[in-house]
């Protein structure tokens, strides 16, 4: 690694830290995670070195996981349970979603795009519609032959609109302060914290050798839960701790974006944004229903059926109060779900 590397890296955490403080002071929704993420897209954008440092996102994925983890108490897990069949029709309504959004960007571009082979445009919209991690997504539509750089760009926008759009509307609309089970332990216990970053940093260590996905956040929000659920109740994170997980999060998700993503087939991002938006819509319709159906409330269910990331729609539901272990159950089913089936479903269409 060159001296240049740090330099970059430190630069960009300043840009990121100036930014959530003048996000905190017009009080805008998550300042820490939409203020670094405005400065560092535009940053990158306009050709600055900017530059993420990859165990600094683990780091907060790390923090992230473990705080959301202790929402999970045994009310919570009752409750949870007690809706897993709404979770299942989220899971069918995000693949159908993704699918029927692939099939709408091959309508608008396999056309315009004739020195694209025709099975890697049909692998290639296919990818990018799909409603899951755009690193998963990426390595997923590598093998089957698509444009690896229109699929990664598609989700990197389409993440980058929802995480953007939905904390504006709800804050904007007073939702917010609605949680139905906040976390039992809110007081922070210097031993209690280190045994827990400890506990949790072995679960992410674990889902690592494993080779899961997402490993540093599913490892400590998974061993986190379980010591909420078993009733042990070590310590909150502190929430400094937690704002500064959100601002690296956020970095890495600017870093994406480049000077050349705007030259990336400029239709084709703007009909990814376009198509985000009508997801939004679509999924808003969807969660009123399933929060009619479920007794729960539609800002809850809004971001638990969002096209959204785990984090940071877990992120939202965090900080504005709205059902975080709802959110996050939902998020998380979906993921492994999508992970699990896009691929073979990818193979069916194909046959």
């Amino acid at each position: 690694m060159s001296f240049r590397f740090p330099l970059r890296v430190l630069a960009t955490l300043l840009l990121a830290l100036a930014a959530a403080l003048a996000c905190v002071a017009l009080h805008t929704p998550l300042p820490w995670m939409i203020g670094p993420l405005f400065a560092v897209s535009l940053a990158s954008i306009a050709g600055l070195p900017t530059a993420s440092h990859t165990p600094l996102r683990n780091m907060g994925q790390w923090v992230i996981g473990t705080a959301l983890g202790l929402y999970f108490t045994p009310q919570v897990v009752t409750l949870v349970a007690g809706v897993w069949w709404a979770i299942l029709l989220a899971i069918g309504w995000a693949l159908l979603l993704g699918w029927a959004f692939g099939r709408w960007l091959h309508r608008v571009h396999a056309a315009r795009m004739p020195h694209v082979p025709a099975k890697s445009m049909r692998a290639t919209t296919y990818f990018a519609g799909a409603i899951g991690g755009a690193s998963e997504m990426t390595l997923l539509a590598e093998s089957a032959g698509a444009r690896t750089d229109l699929v990664a760009a598609a989700h990197s926008l389409r993440l980058m609109v929802v995480t953007v759009t939905i904390p504006f509307a709800m804050q904007w609309s007073g939702l917010h302060g609605l949680e139905i089970n906040p976390p039992g332990v809110r007081e922070v216990n210097p031993a209690g914290l280190t045994l827990l970053a400890l506990a949790t940093g072995v679960g992410g260590l674990a889902m690592r050798a494993l080779g899961r996905t997402n490993p540093w956040f599913m490892g400590p929000l998974l061993v986190a839960m379980g010591f909420t659920v078993a009733g042990q109740s070590l310590s909150a994170v502190p929430t400094w701790l937690s704002n500064t997980a959100q601002l690296v999060i956020a970095v890495s998700l600017g870093v994406r974006f480049s000077r050349e993503f705007l030259h990336t087939a400029p239709r084709w991002l703007g009909s990814v944004a376009l198509g985000t938006v009508g997801m939004l819509v679509l999924c808003a319709g969807a969660a009123w229903l399933l929060a009619g159906a479920t007794g729960l409330h539609p800002a809850t269910m809004i971001l638990g059926t969002s096209p959204g990331g785990i984090a940071e729609m877990s992120i939202t539901a965090k900080v504005l109060q709205l059902g975080v272990p709802v959110v996050t159950a939902f998020q998380v089913c979906r993921l492994v779900a999508v992970l699990l089936i896009v691929g073979p479903m990818y193979r069916w269409t194909e046959r």
